[in-house]
Order: C-alpha cells, then structure tokens, then sequence
C-alpha cells in the first residue's frame, strides 16, 4: 500500500527503487528556499549498505507487510556449524532451513537443540533472524580458579557447549550452566 514521505517511521520496511529498504532513521526538512522534503536514512536488505535518500513531500513509496514467526532450533544439516540451519514452526511442525548468508556464524555459535528464534520474511524469503535476549549454555572448558584469586572483576575465558566462547567469573567451572546475552556473548550469571 502506497504511503506519503512525510508518514515514513523509524523500522518500517519499505520498497524503494524495487528493492526492500529498512528505515533507520528520518527527517522532515524545511529549507528557506525551495519545497521541503524528507530525508530517511535507509539499509538496503538486499545489499546491507546504509544511505541517506532525500525524497519529496508529496512522494510516495511502496510499504511491505514483513512476517515474523518464532522458530525452534533443530539442527545443523552440515554438522560442522555452516548450516543450513533447520528450524521448526511450533504450531504446524514445518521445517525451515536457514543458510549462513542469513543466520550467520556470530548467532549460529549461540543455538543449541531448543532454542527458539524469531525470523521475519516477506515473500517466503527470510530477511532477519533475531535471537532470545539470554541463552543458558554449559561451560566445557575452562582454566581452574587460580588460588587466592581474591578480585572479582578479573575474567577467565571459557568455551561453551555450542563452541562459543565468553569471559566467565574465576568461580565458574567445567559443567556450570551459565546465563549470556548472545548479541554481546556477555556472561549475565549462573542459570
């Protein structure tokens, strides 16, 4: 459905110059001289570029209906985290997969058997994967807490279950199940 310049918001998809863009940000412009106009700061779903397009008051530009549906992690089809990642609709129990352009290695290395995600599509073509803001994975390896390791702010690495790895306080240790925000691979605590 067509939709004014002036009505463009912040995340609304959109088709501009037959390609899917993302609105990161807008501003309505009113110079001295001349018309005033809209300036959108948009990403390119297609290519991932981000640019500033000015567009006229009186311009419409196509808006899109994106799905999103939340997904159940599988399995690795390849067995070596390169994906195809499958994935299965809770409700319907349809299987998706999802390859590594789309679900890349940085959230891959979060997913364990389980885990539900968040996938937005438009046209059956997956555009976005979004992860669950903690996961809770076990520690699989880890240096021991060193003796009269008093200070609790020094940070030991650790790998995890998934083969993600993340600074851990000197109290954790092998077998532990801890909390960690996947988007920063921060430890948020013990689960």
């Amino acid at each position: 459905m067509p939709l004014k310049a002036t009505e463009l918001k912040k995340n609304v998809v959109l088709l501009h110059e037959g390609q899917l863009h993302l609105v990161l940000d807008t501003e309505h412009v009113k110079p001295g001289k001349g018309p005033a106009y809209v300036q959108a700061k948009m990403k390119n779903l297609e290519s991932g570029t981000i640019k500033t397009h000015r567009l006229g008051s009186a311009d419409k530009v196509e808006d899109v209906t994106i799905e999103r549906a939340t997904l159940q992690y599988l399995y690795d089809a390849s067995g070596q985290g390169r994906g195809p990642f499958v994935f299965m609709d809770g409700e319907t129990f349809e299987q998706t997969e999802l390859n590594a352009d789309v679900l890349t290695p940085e959230m891959s290395q979060w997913l364990k058997e389980g885990v539900s995600i968040t996938i937005s599509t438009y046209e059956g073509r997956p555009l976005a994967v979004e992860l669950p803001p903690v996961v809770e994975l076990e520690v699989t390896d880890t240096a021991g807490q060193a003796r009269g390791a008093t200070a609790t702010n020094q940070l030991k690495d650790a790998t995890l279950e998934t083969g993600a790895k993340t600074r851990v306080p000197p109290f954790i240790e092998v077998g532990t199940v801890v909390r960690v925000d996947p988007s920063t691979g921060e430890y948020l605590g013990k689960a």
